[in-house]
């Protein structure tokens, strides 16, 4: 399996010439705030000191997982099926906020424990009929990881935008996204596991149980190695989302990066190739506990704070006005000189 090698976007002379452009609006020198760096950000993807957003897309990725068996989830496996019914039904909040902002929005089966047939709207990637239960072995053999992960890059090659957001369903993927990012970050299992879909006090510590446990059966999982954690105790929609966050880096598209499972997601790809995190704006800070010390950890600032637990790429959609504000005042805003403004005095 190939993993693309991402590029750094830096460049000094252009980011000075960014920053002119910024600077030279018809507003106070920073008065846009983090809006300002959002742009700089996507000027330095594009290579360009007018950056445009073409055909913004959303990829939601659907998948079961076997540790359900472990009771760690307040819903039942079949929940996950049911939601990718209801994205095809365009019921969901996704499908709400990704038709307001006009995002296309593609539903893939990554792995879901069910039979679909074919399918209007639905992308079939199946890799398994769920994973297998990673409490006593590990959630994917070595080379159905690799074909999530393949099948994540050739997704990307298929859509012709330079913006794309990335979303997940599926009932037991927190504890996997907490595996991930235990054994990726060091951090204690404690503060990686929160409530998921509404776990009570006790059910948040029986989940942190079963993932200290299975830690310790795969204690051969070194956190040196990204795609044995990944394959130990990630899910098909995970892998394949960090495929395609890859080959969307390489292409030079703007990765807009949801809540907490999307986010261990991005954690695997950028122990893969770390520059990738250039590409990557991080659309909100989840409530699900854990998320905020993973953006800590990559050092990123998220855009928005409100709260959301969902998953499904909300945020990315949620966000998308706003990464759409900041290329619009680069491209569409007077300069003191075009509009006949005094600048600042010296």
């Amino acid at each position: 399996m190939h993993i693309p090698e991402i590029h750094s976007t830096h460049d000094t002379v252009l980011s000075k010439a960014i920053d002119a452009a910024v600077n030279n609006k018809t507003k106070p020198v920073g008065s846009l705030g983090f809006l300002e760096s959002v742009a700089r950000q996507a000027g330095m993807i594009q290579k360009t000191t007018r950056p445009q957003l073409t055909r913004p897309a959303i990829i939601v990725f659907a998948a079961d997982h076997g540790i359900v068996a472990e009771n760690i989830s307040a819903y039942p496996q079949s929940v996950t099926w049911q939601m990718v019914e209801n994205f095809l039904a365009k019921g969901a909040a996704i499908n709400v906020f990704a038709r307001q902002n006009g995002c296309a929005l593609h539903i893939v089966d990554a792995g879901v424990n069910h039979d679909f047939g074919l399918r209007d709207g639905l992308i079939d990637r199946k890799v398994g009929f769920a994973t297998r239960n990673f409490a006593h072995e590990p959630a994917m053999t070595a080379e159905q990881c690799a074909a999530a992960i393949q099948h994540g890059m050739t997704l990307i090659a298929s859509l012709d935008g330079n913006v794309v957001g990335f979303g997940e369903m599926g009932i037991g993927n927190t504890t996997a996204a907490a595996a991930i990012m235990h054994k990726m970050t060091g951090m204690p299992v404690a503060e990686c596991v929160g409530a998921g879909t509404g776990l009570t006090s006790d059910g948040i510590l029986h989940k942190q149980k079963v993932i200290q446990g299975a830690v310790r059966r795969h204690h051969h999982a070194s956190a040196a190695a990204p795609l044995d954690i990944l394959a130990t105790f990630g899910g098909f929609e995970i892998a394949m989302m960090a495929g395609a966050m890859l080959a969307a880096a390489e292409r030079r598209m703007v990765l807009l990066i949801d809540g907490f499972i999307v986010t261990s997601a991005l954690l695997v790809a950028a122990r893969l190739q770390p520059s990738i995190l250039d590409y990557c704006l991080f659309s909100h800070c989840s409530d699900e506990h854990g998320h905020r010390q993973m953006l800590e950890y990559l050092g990123a600032r998220p855009l928005l704070q409100l709260g959301l637990r969902l998953g499904e790429g909300t945020g990315c959609a949620l966000a998308l006005p706003l990464l759409q504000a900041a290329v619009n005042f680069m491209c569409d805003m007077a300069t003191f000189e075009s509009a006949a403004v005094s600048g600042k005095v010296e």
